[in-house]
């Protein structure tokens, strides 16, 4: 009988089966064939009453109608639940679908506003150039109206000279002697010098004196610009930020500098008159020919240091490389108003406070208002990246290769847009990086 009873236990503790797919197999035991009209709270099992007592004993049982209603309850609940967020959701979708319809209608009207702004400007310039106009044409008239009465004083002159040289040779050609003798004092009264013109000043320099005093007024209105340009970009910026928390977050991988690439290129009329510009302004090189060398003035040039800066004043996050070849250059950036004459090293790259220089040499140093810092690495590839962020106040200098090779990194507080600016050793020569090509060199 011992093993009956064993066979009978081992049935009874067998898992019980998944609701069957036939209708007749939903509601009942599938072991003893018995309605399932049980509900164990515990396990969260329809059981019959069999398996209710030897399978599930002590466990807090209801019966299934019971337990179905009040389930039914907690699905009421949930459902409710369900579609009250469903209508949140559909109430957020629609205010953010109008909110994308004011941002695409804002953004136009703030174009359109600006550009009545700027065009206003623009007019505006363009009436304050007829007033120029108008002073020139006056110094014009003015320098004019002087050289004509001289030239008709000169013109009265040359033919009061041309007469009395007729006289002249009237009296030298005479063989009176006596009328020869007797004129000869009137002669010399008309051999008596009259004076001789007197030398005119530079006949352009009222011109120069307008030329000198707009690009002056060219220059002020240029950094006004750029610093109210700074302003409204930052201002954009803060907003901007608040909504993306991700964006201050530093760049670490090259790809990652890459989103941040501009373009960058040399100013001609900064170079020094000893180095040579090609390739669209993005090679310079240091002339080793006299007779090659720039020789017209410029009131931008370097004049005393074989530097020059870029065209481009950065003022946002800014990733750009440059590859040095020679043994010594600077990288660096400095504001549009340093000293560019002086023979001191307030007109070098990091000589002064409105530059920062990284000195390439047998080890690299940084510069700046005159103090230097003398790094431990030695310059082993050719190529250095430059990570500006500006509103952080933070430039990082990069060694590239295959990986970013830190360097240093200078905190400061950058007031004005700042311009890449290079120095050129003996046989140097500098090129400006395709970042578009994304190459990098493993030498």
């Amino acid at each position: 009988m011992a093993e009956p009873w064993t066979t009978t236990t081992l049935r009874l503790k067998r898992p019980h089966a998944s609701v069957g797919t036939e209708p007749s197999a939903r509601h009942v035991c599938q072991i003893h064939n018995a309605p399932l009209n049980v509900y164990c709270c515990a396990d969260e099992q329809v059981l019959c009453s069999i398996c209710a007592l030897v399978d599930h004993k002590g466990h807090r049982k209801k019966s299934v109608s019971e337990e179905r209603r009040r389930k039914q309850v907690d699905l009421n609940n949930i459902k409710k639940a369900s579609k009250e967020r469903l209508q949140l959701h559909e109430k957020e979708w629609k205010k953010l679908n109008k909110n994308l319809l004011q941002i695409q209608e804002g953004a136009r009207e703030a174009e359109g506003y600006c550009e009545s702004i700027i065009a206003k400007l623009i007019d505006y310039l363009q009436r304050r150039y007829g007033t120029v106009q108008e002073l020139i044409e006056a110094q014009e008239r003015a320098a004019v109206a002087k050289v004509q009465s001289s030239l008709q004083s000169l013109e009265r002159k040359i033919d009061e000279i041309k007469g009395k040289e007729i006289v002249l040779d009237q009296q030298a050609q005479t063989d009176d002697d006596v009328a020869f003798l007797q004129t000869w004092h009137s002669l010399l009264t008309l051999c008596e010098p009259d004076g001789l013109p007197r030398d005119f000043e530079d006949p352009l320099l009222p011109f120069e004196g307008v030329k000198i005093a707009v690009q002056e007024f060219g220059r002020q209105l240029e950094v006004f610009c750029d610093k109210e340009i700074i302003a409204i970009s930052q201002s954009g910026q803060s907003t901007a930020n608040s909504m993306h928390t991700g964006q201050n977050s530093n760049p670490k991988t090259r790809a990652e500098f890459l989103a941040f690439a501009c373009e960058v290129t040399f100013d001609p009329n900064t170079a020094h008159k000893d180095l040579i510009l090609s390739k669209n302004d993005k090679e310079v090189n240091v002339s080793q020919d006299k007779c090659q060398q720039q020789s017209e003035p410029h009131a931008e040039r370097f004049t005393h240091r074989r530097q020059l800066l870029c065209v481009q004043g950065l003022h946002e996050r800014c990733y750009y490389e440059v590859e040095v070849y020679g043994d010594k250059a600077e990288i660096a950036l400095a504001y549009r108003e340093m000293d560019r004459r002086s023979k001191t090293k307030l007109s070098a790259f990091g000589g002064n406070n409105k530059s920062w220089s990284l000195d390439r040499s047998k080890v690299y140093s940084v510069s700046h208002n005159g103090d230097a810092i003398q790094l431990s690495t030695s310059p082993s590839h050719h190529r250095v990246g430059v990570y500006l962020n500006y509103k952080e106040g933070a430039l990082t200098f990069y060694e590239v290769s295959e990986n970013m090779t830190f360097l240093y990194r200078v905190e400061a507080t950058f007031t004005e847009p700042l311009y890449p600016g290079f120095w050129l050793g003996d046989k140097c020569c500098i090129r400006l990086c395709d970042l578009r090509q994304q190459n990098v060199p493993t030498r």
